[in-house]
């Protein structure tokens, strides 16, 4: 696989919320083409939970191939907002929300903020469920991931 330049493809669910969720990843090459996958799981979580882990995962396998830049295409806004718009008034505001509660799924949002932070990452927001192949495939994976764990 080249690694220099990879474009990621996220997605994460739950059946039930909280309830059974799974989360995936796909790695293509900058033609596009899917080169890799992960998937997983667990048995009782949250969508956004699964929403994060999987870019988390993602970010770290493209950490460990020492990739170049990567383009992020997740389709959860909660995510791509969180990442690009959110995070600084969080960290500045001793990560409370600007309702002054504190941040859901804290530990996620710190360890993707420092990957981030290590890779060149640009985040784009995509429509679930509009018929971009590897978006779909994810969401595919996903729902295996949760029939393993009997959703």
């Amino acid at each position: 696989m080249d690694v220099k330049n990879l474009i990621m493809y996220t997605d994460g669910g739950c059946s039930g919320n909280p309830g059974v969720g799974g989360w995936a990843f796909v790695l293509a090459g900058e033609d596009g083409h899917a080169e890799m996958e992960k998937s997983g799981g667990s048995r009782y979580t949250t969508n956004n939970k699964m929403e994060l882990t999987a870019v988390i995962e993602g970010l770290k396998y493209c950490l460990e191939a020492q990739a170049g830049k990567v383009t992020v295409h997740t389709d959860s806004q909660y995510v791509k907002n969180g990442i690009t718009a959110w995070i600084s008034n969080w960290k500045k505001n001793n990560w409370k929300t600007a309702a002054r509660k504190p941040v859901k799924n804290q530990e996620l949002w710190k360890e993707l903020d420092s990957l981030n932070a290590s890779l060149d990452v640009s985040w784009q927001w995509v429509k679930g469920h509009a018929g971009i192949e590897l978006n779909e495939r994810c969401d595919t994976l996903v729902g295996l991931e949760m029939d393993k764990l009997g959703r």
